[in-house]
């Protein structure tokens, strides 16, 4: 699978361009950061400090829906969960345990443990902040990661534009509740593309619409996605996809697209 090499500049306005462009994005895409050392916060122009206690969702949101550039440590986030996910809070007995989640989300002690023994989360102990802004903004360049919002249609055409060149399987994860483990959690612990279907909380507390999923994706790929979403468009490949009718004689469409 086509990356470029880690020496190159992220020209974040300019792949935020192409997505908008190819995909008709609604959401607006966003890149994540950590630092090692919460006062390197303090070099990311026009960042804004939370005030209140916010989910990672919310912080992810004001981002992703307001526009802003947000940096935040443990001591700014709602509960355990939040800051395990991205290495800002210890994986602690008590915390794999998921007892506060047993009879909640899930039936028994037991499966609340499994559940979370099965999530990608950051390693503990490196990280003690981070941030989050419009990929456009350029103001955390390189980012970790990039979150892009978008429907199932789209999201579509952006994994058959990353498969353009260098295919590759794609396989992804379910943990069900927590689901950012699958997107961001499993994407700066493994450095792999990870789409997630968003949980309850990422929609009641981060402004995530009902028909969109997340894919979580280091910068480095996101310019053989744009190249591949070219060669499709110019293979008449593109979004909005026009249906054909479910009546229609299939053999002329297919013989353009097949």
């Amino acid at each position: 699978m086509e990356t470029i090499t880690s020496d190159l500049a992220f020209d974040g306005a300019q792949v935020a361009d192409d997505l908008f462009r190819l995909l008709r994005l609604r959401t607006t895409p966003i890149v994540m950061k950590l630092f090692e050392a919460e006062s390197d916060l303090n070099a990311v122009a026009k960042l804004r400090r939370p005030t209140a206690i916010h989910t990672t969702d919310q912080i992810v949101g004001q981002a992703a829906r307001n526009g802003w550039t947000v940096g935040i440590t443990a001591a700014d986030l709602v509960g355990d969960q939040c800051g395990s996910v991205i290495g800002l809070h210890p994986q602690s007995e008590e915390w794999l345990s998921g007892k506060k989640m047993a009879g909640v989300w899930y039936g028994t002690i037991e499966d609340a443990a499994a559940h979370q023994a099965a999530m990608d989360v950051v390693p503990f102990g490196r990280y003690e902040a981070m941030a989050v802004s419009p990929m456009a903004s350029g103001r955390l360049n390189p980012p970790d990661i990039c979150l892009i919002y978008a429907t199932p249609a789209q999201m579509i055409l952006f994994i058959n534009g990353l498969q353009w060149l260098g295919y590759k399987k794609l396989s992804f994860s379910c943990v069900g509740e927590s689901a950012c483990a699958d997107s961001w959690g499993r994407a700066l612990a493994t450095g792999e593309p990870s789409l997630s279907l968003p949980c309850f909380a990422e929609r009641r507390y981060g402004g995530v619409m009902d028909d969109e999923m997340l894919m979580a994706i280091p910068p480095s790929y996101l310019p053989g996605v744009v190249r591949g979403l070219e060669a499709l468009s110019r293979n008449g490949l593109r979004y909005p996809i026009p249906s054909y009718s479910v009546n229609n004689d299939a053999r002329a469409g297919m013989g353009v697209s097949y």
